[in-house]
């Protein structure tokens, strides 16, 4: 592996994690021959156990086994704390942003982050105006994608706070690499994952309503033609808890009741992975057949917990993001721990036209898109596409930002059976309840394209399993 060409900062040449002994004592002793093999080997296991996730639209059918790469990606112990600490900060601060953008709107009041880009997004929610969920938690579960440039510097490339996903693969990778490599884990010291099914449903109990003795959680799925479907199911199974679709679910007395053949049952905590405009056909979209009539009323009444809470798409809007360090300044009077990468927020006049004239230098992304989908990125892009950019830009400068094209890194990946570079990104997980957890590591995502930094399962990425080494 020490041989690889470097392209960008590469995990395992460059940093602390370059020193760490498990890496020389143990990774290194393979050959990129049995490492080929061990490759195939956890590519057989996938397909066996059905690890799978969905592309809509895509040629071949819905279905694709997970990609896996048996090459981990390592953090060093130090670095870790950093970033974990870096993202207990974000989330607090984002947290009491909704509850206030929801509430007395100080922020607003105060000019901190412009009132009209809060309010003129697509994912805020006036029927939430005035009401406050359990605790002030309103972002049970989030996913903050990291990247790590080729200054060496970790970067917030976006915060996903509504349905976030992936945490599934985290769960199933390790448990995939302690199958096919498990002599690297013999006497060396990796933090732990495997207790997040445990510390998910704590995280749901803790934020019920209160007054409640013993609540009844359930995961509320769209249903198996999800994209992740897989992951609804697992995390259930991994809870314990029932997998319902909104069919399951009604409202009667003022609650919200779960079928079963037993009767119904009273239902205390909905973790939904229905977005806000499905939840409820009498408050969001009228047409929607996959949520519950009249569960906004219960929610509001403060009868059951959503988790996460309508609304938090406010504040993952990629233009509110730019206001971030200010956010964290704002309520927690300190500088923000992990910096954001710059961007240009296409509503100012003044961006816009820097914007406009270097679109060629820049990464434009329309604001409420996931999934790597309307990404313009104008050093690959030709002159038409270019041109078709700048037209929208000016039809709807709200819907877009700029950032420049920052240089992912790279970790040593099996491609064809021999290793070459690919770049990879961060997305950890992060529990919200009585405090604040960071499970250690998360889904790292690998482009398995040469030169490609899109490095979404549905743009043709992979993932890996993340080492936080403890004894870095």
């Amino acid at each position: 592996m020490s041989r690889l060409v470097k392209t960008a900062f590469d995990e395992y040449q460059d940093g602390p994690v370059a020193r760490h002994p498990l890496l020389a004592d143990r990774l290194d002793n393979f050959s990129t021959q049995e490492l080929a093999d061990r490759q195939h080997e956890a590519e057989v296991r996938l397909r066996e156990k059905g690890i799978t996730f969905a592309v809509y639209g895509h040629a071949d059918g819905t279905e694709k086994v997970w990609p896996f790469d048996v090459v981990p990606r390592p953090i060093a112990a130090d670095e870790w704390t950093r970033i974990e600490a870096g993202l207990r900060q974000r989330i607090r601060a984002l947290n009491l942003f909704l509850d206030d953008v929801y509430g007395a709107q100080r922020i607003l009041n105060d000019g901190v982050v412009p009132r009209e880009l809060v309010m003129s997004a697509k994912t805020y929610r006036p029927q939430l105006q005035g009401f406050r969920p359990p605790k002030g938690v309103w972002t049970h579960v989030t996913g903050t994608d990291l990247i790590r440039h080729s200054d060496g510097v970790v970067y917030v490339l976006e915060d996903n706070l509504r349905c976030p996903s992936g945490v599934s693969y985290v769960l199933e990778n390790r448990e995939l690499m302690k199958r096919v490599l498990p002599e690297v884990f013999c006497g060396t010291s990796i933090a732990p994952v495997e207790d997040y099914g445990e510390r998910l449903l704590t995280t749901l109990l803790q934020t019920a309503p209160p007054c409640v003795e013993q609540p009844t959680a359930v995961l509320l799925t769209p249903g198996m033609y999800n994209s992740a479907y897989f992951e609804h199911c697992f995390l259930a199974q991994q809870m314990g808890i029932e997998l319902v679709c909104g069919s399951d679910l009604v409202v009667v007395d003022g609650q919200v009741r779960m079928l079963t053949t037993h009767g119904s049952r009273r239902v205390d905590v909905i973790y939904r992975r229905i977005d806000d405009d499905f939840l409820d056909p009498d408050c969001f979209r009228a047409d929607s057949a996959l949520g519950v009539p009249g569960l906004m009323e219960v929610y509001r009444a403060g009868r059951v917990t959503l988790a996460n809470a309508p609304g938090t798409g406010v504040a993952d809007d990629k233009a509110v993001y730019a206001w971030v360090p200010q956010i964290i300044r704002y309520y927690l009077s300190e500088d923000a721990i992990l910096p954001n990468v710059p961007t240009y927020v296409c509503s100012d006049p003044q961006q816009r036209n820097y914007v406009l004239e270097h679109l060629s230098e820049l990464v434009v992304k329309p604001t409420n898109e996931s999934g790597g989908y309307g990404l313009v990125m104008g050093p690959k892009a030709t002159a038409e596409e270019l041109r078709d950019c700048a037209a929208q830009i000016r039809d709807n400068p709200r819907n877009f930002i700029a950032q420049p094209m920052l240089t992912l890194s790279t970790v040593p990946t099996v491609i064809d059976r021999k290793l070459a570079p690919r770049h990879v990104d961060l997305r950890p997980f992060i529990l919200y309840g009585d405090d604040l957890f960071v499970l250690p590591g998360g889904l790292t995502r690998v482009a398995l394209r040469e030169g490609s930094m899109v490095v979404n399962s549905s743009q043709g990425g992979g993932s890996k399993d993340t080492w936080v080494l403890v004894n870095s």
